[in-house]
């Protein structure tokens, strides 16, 4: 059995395959997940923002980010919460994302 690392491990690969469609970087690299979290029962707690509060794809991007988390082998299920507190800003990416951007 897989322990609550291995499982948040998973949960990162899986979450580095969902996109910003305005953005040609992953969400993860973007710095748009702030809290990955598991349970007893191995459900899934993600806090996550987004680049801006009035993304017109808010709502896809979330279901995206759910069933990521949820089709990895050992999660049980998956809680998202879009949150805005902190505000993103461009400090929170990855070096990786930022070099692909052209920030560095």
């Amino acid at each position: 059995m897989k322990t609550d690392e291995d499982l948040k491990n998973d949960i990162i690969t899986a979450l580095k395959q969902v996109y910003d469609p305005e953005i040609s970087v992953n969400i993860y690299d973007l710095g748009l997940i702030y809290e990955i979290k598991l349970d007893e029962n191995k459900k899934a707690f993600i806090k996550m923002t987004l680049t801006a509060p009035n993304c017109p794809i808010a709502y896809d991007l979330v279901e995206q980010v759910n069933n990521a988390v949820k089709d990895v082998p050992g999660v049980t299920d998956a809680a998202i919460a879009l949150v805005f507190d902190p505000a993103w800003d461009k400090s929170m990416m990855s070096e990786e994302a930022k070099a692909e951007l052209g920030f560095l």
